[in-house]
């Protein structure tokens, strides 16, 4: 399809009328395009675009602005790198965040990007919102699920959706309207420190990744070929110091990106099932995330109840459902973070761990609140006397010997 029948297909569509729209922009491609959409289609009087700065880094900001002068607007760049890191980077720490194998990240930032632009556009009068979502993935859902929780009273739009624009049609009118597009691959990146995303939904069933594509991780058959040797140490739950310097997430979680990406940790390939039951190939890179959220499990399982940690399982399986499918300000959502937080009191230890091309060797376990006894459990020891289990096995035996006997009736 060239240009023109793309324009035309976009001008034949309906569109709601609208003055004051803010707009999530990013300067990604997306976002990029509804600023002309809004001037060219929408004829908005008004354009307010909004900048979240949710941790993605410099290079991305200072782009996003770069285009904002190309594109002739003048956006709000506002900062959330700390509520993102104060709270909601530790709730998704203590939920082993794990959504089918992808440690939570885009789903969370999606939603707090989506709750500031929200509650600015009503703020300055806005009667319309603006994202870049399409109508296959799972972003439309998260950012109107809060869109309708914070703002209500807006109209919601979503070009690339409700134009039913494909992903090389985008780029087409783009090019066709000068509108300044940079994309490593096909779909783009989102990245935040926790986890990066690539060209989400774009990428094909036997696609080869390009090995440029990667900000972090060296493939582990380019990584060193001698071990690095890490300590991090948690305190309820969250890691609060790295190779013995005391520091907070934000800056941890970068320096461990870094560190752990270098010895090929964190390549996700994976298939997804989002939020309208629909598989996609998805790529993430997340190398701290990886080491983090192993050692918070293995710690987990060193000092918390069997109960505990057999019950949080489900839990925390809930937990990354909710957060994935848009569902962060849900009031169960708000539950089970209050249990989890309560397990975590005693979740407090160091560890001492090899990265080496892509594995994460646990080397040492310290922790005064573990439940590990040496000196009971071990068969090395005389911790009790062994004799005492003896009529606990015949009892815990005695539902068996009633299955035994019901089966000698057959």
């Amino acid at each position: 399809m060239d240009a023109k029948e793309i324009e035309d297909k976009i001008l034949d569509t309906p569109v709601p009328e609208v003055k004051k729209v803010a707009l999530a922009y990013s300067g990604g491609l997306d976002s990029s395009l509804g600023v002309e959409l809004l001037r060219r289609i929408y004829k908005a009087e008004e354009i307010v675009a909004i900048n979240i700065d949710v941790g993605q880094g410099e290079d991305e900001i200072i782009d996003s602005k770069n285009k904002a002068k190309a594109l002739k607007i003048n956006p709000i760049f506002l900062d959330a790198r700390d509520e993102f890191t104060t709270e909601w980077l530790p709730k998704a720490i203590l939920a082993n965040s794990d959504y089918e194998g992808y440690p939570v990240s885009t789903s969370m930032t999606r939603q707090l990007v989506a709750r500031i632009v929200a509650e600015k556009a009503s703020e300055l009068g806005c009667d319309a919102i603006m994202e870049g979502s399409s109508g296959k993935g799972n972003d439309q859902y998260r950012m109107h699920n809060i869109f309708k929780l914070f703002a209500p009273e807006l109209k919601v739009l979503v070009p690339v959706r409700d134009f039913d624009l494909t992903r090389t049609e985008e780029e087409v009118i783009c090019k066709h309207w000068d509108v300044p597009v940079t994309e490593m691959i096909s779909g783009g990146d989102d990245k935040t420190m926790w986890c990066r995303s690539i060209a989400s939904g774009a990428v094909d069933l036997n696609q080869e990744l390009p090995e440029g594509i990667w900000l972090w991780l060296t493939p582990p058959n380019n990584a060193p070929d001698q071990p690095e040797e890490v300590e991090i140490e948690f305190k309820a739950g969250i890691p609060v110091s790295l190779n013995g310097k005391k520091m907070p997430l934000e800056e941890l979680v970068p320096e461990l990106n870094v560190i752990a990406g270098r010895n090929g940790i964190g390549k996700i390939d994976m298939f997804e099932d989002g939020i309208m039951s629909l598989k996609s190939r998805e790529i993430y890179e997340a190398p701290a995330a990886h080491v983090i959220i192993k050692l918070h499990k293995d710690l987990e399982q060193f000092c918390l109840t069997k109960e505990e940690i057999h019950y949080k399982m489900d839990v925390d399986r809930q937990w990354a459902y909710m957060t994935y499918h848009g569902m962060w300000y849900h009031p169960l959502k708000k539950a089970l973070d209050a249990f989890i937080a309560e397990t975590q009191d005693v979740v407090n230890g160091k560890y001492t761990v090899d990265l080496y091309k892509g594995n994460i060797d646990i080397l040492t376990r310290e922790s005064k609140t573990s439940l590990f006894s040496k000196e009971i459990r071990s068969i090395k020891s005389r911790g009790f006397d062994q004799r005492w289990c003896q009529n606990a096995a015949k009892v815990r035996g005695l539902p068996y010997e009633i299955l035994a006997k019901r089966g000698l009736k057959k």
